[in-house]
């Protein structure tokens, strides 16, 4: 019987250690118990009439597909607010966006300048009816369905669903309203007497502004950032993803991809054919289309130089 004496109970507190053992060996018991009975579920989520959780969407190449700023500019060429140059240039930059599939600092910027000179003067009312149009014309078609019913998935419960993106605020909160969501939280430009002056309030809603907007707008509106979610393509966006307790890889970029995984965060991926699932695009027609429209706008530009 001695060499049994190991299946004796033991007369001891059990430690922290042993303590999280039992408990994962009971989950992976549980666990295998359903597998076994085909009935393994996910937690709802998410949950109804959890009035202190809410959801934040980034918006370019998240809930739509390409940047909501480049196609803004492409709607205000067509108005004839600036020249064929500048055209090329914001079809060159949403080119490499959507070859790409990240979001380049430098290309993001060089955007933001170009759109800030060219309302400047302009009247905040005028660039909000505008906008409407513009996201008739260019965004409506753009808008990923998987990303749409996540989103709707959140309003079904009762909870509040806020775009956070760094395209201007006006045109974040058309796409918001079209979309039925709560609101949005933008890049605000500075207006007086509701004239764009040409300047930004602070800095661009990009990386770690958006956490901090989004942590501001908890506070404001009581929720609790562990029972919230948040989505989103960027690699930038992990500060905000970061924040919340359920954070949402879509349609990712590499760096955002691996870290997610990493931290066994959930992924969803929207995009369709190898090579969009490779570089980050819609489909490979849209990349012929934009790659075909950019090259027609630059040997435009050049025959008129």
């Amino acid at each position: 019987m001695a060499a049994l004496g190991w299946l004796t109970p033991r007369r001891r507190s059990a430690t922290a250690r042993s303590v999280l053992a039992g408990e994962a060996s009971a989950e992976a018991a549980r666990k295998s118990s359903q597998e076994a009975a085909g009935t393994t579920e996910e937690p709802q989520f998410p949950v109804h009439g959890d009035d202190r959780a809410a959801a934040f969407f980034d918006l370019d190449n998240t809930v739509m597909q390409g940047a909501a700023l480049f196609h803004f500019g492409r709607g205000l060429y067509k108005r004839k607010f600036f020249e064929t140059r500048e055209l090329a240039r914001f079809a060159w930059q949403q080119a490499w966006f959507r070859l790409a599939g990240v979001e380049d600092p430098e290309h993001m910027q060089e955007a933001r300048d170009s759109a800030l000179s060219i309302v400047k003067g302009h009247r905040v009312a005028e660039l909000q009816s505008i906008g409407e149009e513009i996201y008739d014309e260019y965004m409506a078609e753009r808008i990923w369905p998987g990303t749409r019913a996540l989103a709707q998935a959140h309003l079904d419960a009762g909870q509040k669903v806020w775009l956070v993106t760094a395209a201007p605020v006006e045109i974040a909160q058309v796409i918001a309203r079209r979309l039925g969501l709560t609101g949005a939280l933008g890049t605000v430009a500075e207006s007086v007497d509701g004239v764009y002056t040409g300047k930004l309030v602070g800095e661009p809603l990009h990386g770690p502004a958006k956490a901090e907007a989004v942590r501001a707008l908890a506070a404001a509106e009581g929720l609790d950032l562990t029972r919230c979610a948040a989505y989103s393509d960027s690699h930038n966006d992990i500060p905000m993803l970061s924040l919340v307790g359920h954070p949402y890889a879509i349609n990712p970029d590499s760096k955002l991809r691996k870290h997610a995984r990493d931290l066994d965060w959930r992924l969803r991926d929207y995009r369709t054919g190898r090579k969009a699932a490779k570089v980050g695009i819609p489909a490979a027609a849209g990349v012929g289309a934009v790659a075909g429209g950019t090259a027609a706008a630059i040997a435009l530009h050049r025959r008129r130089r």
